[in-house]
């Protein structure tokens, strides 16, 4: 995610926190400062707020490690505002394998519930949560209480959150995929909508981001999985370019903007002696030119760590590819040699196509079905 600052890497997943995490502390600065607190409070209540965080990250790292055992790798884990997001390439195929994944992080906040609660019963400081502890008291006070809050908040059926992914998973058992989706996005929006009208009545701008995050979250969920269906069984021999510019990695800058004017193509496959090296995309190619020049070769600015594909590769598959290498477009090869260019456009016009056309798929049968037109 952009204008994010790193934190580290656990078990290989980068954790990083967006900028706009900074509101959230000064909310609290704020919050701290109108009720009166001294200097001393509000600090207490910036160490709060990360610690709850914190509790957030190990959270995150519950789904992470989990999808990891099925075979699922997580991007990354970012901390907003609203709270943490771990970045999953995918989605596990089973339903079963899925209500485990959504199940691990509130399980992760029960266990950090149940250790706090339990040594503040040890050391004879447990306590009913009383707002004046928020204040002043022991810290640990409130840090269980907001895991007991973390795990209720997740327990309810809004999807894409926790508990709207384990309400997915159970209707997935029953239901085919796609309804399954539509029916827990449909709640998740729905309450989304309270959620909302609650925060502008009572004046609660995180619920109301909660909010925001929810709806628009539940939206593209389901429009993921409408894609992820329509895909099934294309592979990308049916949606690649097979007509297309290359750039040598040692042409200048120039000439990948001479082509970018020219036509339509706007990321360019980079080889040589034949053989793919790199992607040169337009934003690298832009940025190159500022900086470095136009006589600057290609192979300075391209991308080496793209991927290639295989033309009986599943489209589906190759989608995951480009989001996970963060790529719009990749090249296509049969046996070393490249054959085709895969891009987003590309994909969506295919299924654009196939839509008008009632469901052709392969290259070959929309080429038929537009011949007897």
């Amino acid at each position: 995610m952009k204008w994010s600052w790193k934190l580290g890497r656990v078990s290989g997943i980068k954790i990083q926190v967006h900028w706009t995490f900074l509101i959230l502390i000064a909310w609290v600065v704020w919050e701290y400062a109108s009720l009166g607190a001294d200097v001393t409070q509000v600090i207490r209540g910036v160490i709060l707020v990360l610690a709850v965080f914190s509790c957030v990250v190990l959270h995150e790292l519950g789904h992470a490690l989990t999808a990891k055992r099925f075979g699922v790798r997580t991007r990354d884990i970012t901390l907003l505002p609203i709270g943490g997001v771990a970045r999953l390439e995918r989605m596990p195929e089973k339903p079963s394998e899925e209500l485990l994944v959504a199940v691990a992080g509130p399980a992760v906040n029960v266990v950090i519930a149940i250790l706090l609660f339990t040594s503040l019963a040890i050391t004879g400081r447990l306590e009913p949560l009383n707002p004046q502890f928020f204040l002043t008291g022991a810290i640990l006070i409130p840090l269980a209480w907001m895991n007991v809050l973390l795990v209720a908040f997740n327990l309810l059926p809004a999807f894409p959150m926790d508990g709207g992914r384990r309400l997915r998973a159970v209707l997935a058992m029953r239901l085919n995929y796609v309804r399954a989706t539509q029916i827990a996005a449909g709640i998740g929006q729905g309450a989304a909508i309270l959620f909302g009208l609650f925060a502008l009545v009572n004046w609660n701008p995180v619920l109301f981001l909660i909010a925001i995050f929810v709806y628009l979250g539940a939206q593209a969920e389901s429009q993921q999985v409408q894609l992820k269906v329509a895909l099934e069984g294309i592979p990308v021999a049916d949606a690649m370019m097979t007509r297309f510019i290359t750039l040598e990695g040692g042409d200048p800058l120039h000439r990948a903007i001479e082509e970018l004017l020219a036509g339509s193509q706007q990321d360019f496959p980079v080889t040589e002696t034949g053989r793919v090296i790199g992607m040169l995309m337009r934003k690298d190619l832009i940025s190159g030119l500022k900086q470095l020049g136009r006589e600057t070769p290609v192979a300075e600015v391209m991308r080496g760590e793209c991927p290639t594909l295989r033309e009986d590769e599943p489209l589906e598959r190759a989608l995951t590819h480009m989001r996970a290498q963060q790529c719009s477009a990749l090249p296509v090869v049969r046996g070393g040699d490249l054959v085709g260019l895969l891009t987003l456009e590309n994909v969506g016009e295919l299924i654009m196509v196939n839509t008008a056309l009632g469901g052709a798929t392969t290259r070959g049968e929309i080429v038929e079905a537009l011949a007897t037109e």
